[in-house]
């Protein structure tokens, strides 16, 4: 279920980021979307109460209710702009009038400041005010309360001196209006900043068109709206149409530009079977497309929540500026306090007022609170505009501490499109062996099967009794009373089957025993990927250690790995299936940090058991996945980028971390001495921020490499 949630409250991207933190606490919530200018958030999970969710957006310190997201868009930093306008324009007045005709403390300059701030101090500090107090209602403080004291500071000082004439050297009204501007332009240019870091979210769901040509049952064509689209029909895709859902080609042939969900520029070749994703686009021929999937059933639905789950994920590297942040205001307080109090003893109230007020603007804990998010969002949107997806935030994290990459062989290292080369009778009838091979191969979906129904295609299938499959081994069934089996060396030999006329045979073989007598041997190959030697090579030189598993003999499986460049000591044949969790298990206890790759058919288990997940697959497969990373290229050239890309975001968080901590650590003490007059510590808190972002916008340039 879905559930829409009008926030209010929320003053910047940091309370964004509390707010869904907070939402995602809740029991059932899978991932919660925060729209910080239209002020509402989209919340998706299983047996969740719309009343927790609420509840635990108040614990937050921010108000909701449920609500339905409607109307127009609302433009990135919209609520910021009058603040801006207002604010600013104002303080540039009082500047002009004050030193272009030298008012100074004239006392008619005095009481027009004041007349044209306190609206400035309501209208643009409201804002502020109410998210501090809000916050102060939980028992908690943000950055709202720093810049709503340090702002009336200054204006509380101004008022003073205009009803107390001579007791203070200067009015502050232009600063404090100034404050209230520069600060409010920092939130705004944050807007606009992390909009473009949302981005490929935002492209992705803008991919599905609005409407569809649908052939009726009379064969004749009619435009009809998305929602009208149901299973089975009949789509028609001309040159330039986007796919308005899942389904197959039916009839006709085109090139169709998947670019958009794998980041792969080459157009695909379609022919009648092939698959089409919602939002791709047909590039040369017509299409007739039967529907298979519309809505969130749909490869771009799925890719979307991925995506979505990831920007709103968490890593385990932000709890170090969460912990700061919890304290961080508190002990601002407690410093502008001393300092005013220290100038008060020494040098004067005034001072010490003003130098207290710019310790508290200067101070940020928004630069802590976006440091992590931004560069996450960032990283993870430069990735899907490259057919990479990152599942959620640690697996940026576990990225940074591989030593090793695993991989599977067939799908991964290989094509995966193992084709007979041969089918070679041992004491019987050709024709006859390639009908059973072909009656046991058809209805299973294993790589090999499906090689051996496409080889035998010409021939009639038997048709067999008590068919079954056992992963990893082969297919049975039983026919004229006698059990007939198909599978690999290992597997007849298992079954105590005779293989000694298999051992002549270098390559992949497959058995077929009738009777429990072998009656023809199925040789198979399965290529190497053109650019496997070079990732395997990439790989080595970024320092990885690189690992080959199969279930093939230990010729075949040492040959691929030899091909690849990979280290014969490293090579790991004749594995069944669900003992590669255990050959993953055996790395780590050597002390390795291993990512494994595999093509998710078989591989759920070491997917899970690895330190990092990379699975080679589909979009139509990413919902059962198990894997941290999803490349939807099925290209293993992927692989280098992808660790790539994460480490560029690991990186950018600390960078992020490193530059909020020494800005305060280096801000605030100069803010104390009064080396930054307030409007100075304005301008940098918003300069901050913008530096944060800024940083982590750097990670977009990845998804054009």
């Amino acid at each position: 279920m879905t559930s829409v949630l009008k926030i209010e409250g929320m003053s910047c991207q940091n309370c964004a980021r509390h707010v869904r933190e907070a939402l995602q606490a809740v029991a059932g919530v899978e991932y919660a979307e925060v729209d910080l200018d239209a002020g509402w958030a989209r919340v998706k999970g299983e047996g969740m109460q719309v009343n927790a969710l609420v509840k635990a957006v108040g614990r937050a310190g921010y108000a909701a209710e449920p609500a339905e997201v409607g109307g127009a868009e609302v433009a990135a930093g919209a609520g910021w702009r009058f603040n801006v306008v207002f604010a600013l324009g104002v303080a540039a007045i009082l500047m002009i009038v004050e030193h272009g005709l030298h008012a100074g403390m004239a006392g008619w300059f005095g009481w027009l400041s004041l007349a044209a701030v306190l609206p400035v101090q309501v209208l643009c500090g409201w804002r502020f005010y109410k998210g501090a107090w809000q916050q102060l209602l939980v028992g908690q403080a943000n950055m709202d309360a720093l810049v709503a004291l340090g702002s009336t500071a200054a204006f509380a000082l101004s008022v003073y001196g205009v009803l107390a004439p001579g007791r203070v050297h200067h009015l502050y009204f232009s600063e404090a209006a100034m404050i209230l501007g520069l600060i409010s332009l920092g939130h705004y240019l944050e807007a606009r900043v992390g909009e473009k870091a949302a981005g490929a979210l935002d492209q992705l769901m803008r991919l599905a068109p609005q409407r569809a040509r649908r052939i009726t049952k009379e064969g004749k064509e009619e435009t009809v709206p998305l929602s009208a689209l149901m299973h089975g029909d009949r789509v028609v895709l001309s040159p330039g149409d986007q796919a308005p859902a899942d389904g197959e080609v039916i009839e006709g042939a085109s090139a169709v530009n998947e670019s958009m969900l794998t980041g792969e520029s080459a157009p695909v070749e379609k022919a009648t079977g092939a698959r089409i994703y919602t939002g791709t686009v047909n590039v040369t021929g017509r299409l007739i497309v039967t529907v298979t999937g519309v809505g969130e059933e749909t490869a771009l639905a799925r890719i979307i929540e991925v995506v979505r789950r990831a920007q709103g994920s968490r890593a385990g590297i932000q709890r170090i500026g969460d912990r700061v942040s919890s304290v961080f205001v508190p002990v601002v307080a407690l410093i502008a306090a001393g300092t005013a109090i220290w100038y008060g003893m020494h040098g004067g109230w005034e001072t010490g007022i003003i130098n207290a007020a710019a310790v508290l603007i200067v101070a940020c804990p928004c630069a802590m609170g976006l440091a992590t998010p931004a560069a996450i969002m960032a990283g993870t949107n430069a990735a899907a505009k490259r057919g990479i997806l990152v599942r959620d935030g640690s697996a940026l994290e576990k990225c940074g501490r591989v030593t090793a990459v695993l991989f599977d062989k067939t799908g991964t290292l290989t094509e995966g499109r193992a084709r007979v080369e041969k089918i070679v009778a041992v004491g019987g009838n050709e024709m006859e062996m390639r009908g059973l091979a072909k009656g046991l191969a058809e209805r299973s979906r294993h790589p090999y099967s499906m090689a051996v129904a496409q080889y035998c295609r010409d021939a009639v299938a038997v048709e067999l009794a008590e068919w079954r499959e056992e992963r990893g081994l082969g297919v049975s069934g039983k026919w004229n009373a006698d059990e007939v089996f198909m599978g690999s060396v290992n597997a007849l030999r298992e079954r105590g089957l005779p293989v000694d006329e298999m051992a002549a045979y270098s390559g992949t073989v497959l058995g077929l025993a009738v009777g429990g007598r072998l009656r023809a041997v199925i040789e198979l190959v399965d290529p190497l990927k053109a650019g496997a030697a070079d990732v395997v090579r990439r790989l080595g030189e970024s320092g990885l250690n690189v690992y080959l598993v199969s279930g093939d003999n230990e010729v075949v499986v040492a040959a691929m790995g030899a091909a690849a460049g990979i280290a014969a000591g490293n090579v790991f044949a004749e594995v069944k299936p669900e003992e590669k969790a255990g050959i993953v298990e055996r790395l780590q206890g050597a002390k390795e940090r291993v990512a494994f790759v595999g093509d998710g058919i078989n591989d759920a288990p070491a997917l899970a058991q690895a330190d990092l997940g990379i699975a080679v697959t589909e979009a139509s497969d990413v919902a059962r996945e198990a894997a941290d990373i999803l490349l939807l290229k099925a290209d293993i050239e992927g692989i280098p980028e992808a660790l790539g890309i994460c480490r560029a975001t690991l990186r950018t968080i600390k960078q992020n971390l490193f530059w909020a901590f020494f800005y305060n650590a280096t801000a605030i003490p100069l803010a104390a001495a009064g080396l930054l007059p307030p409007v100075a510590c304005a301008a940098a808190m918003a300069v901050s921020d913008i530096c944060v972002i800024g940083n982590s916008l750097r990670l977009l340039r990845l998804a054009r490499k």
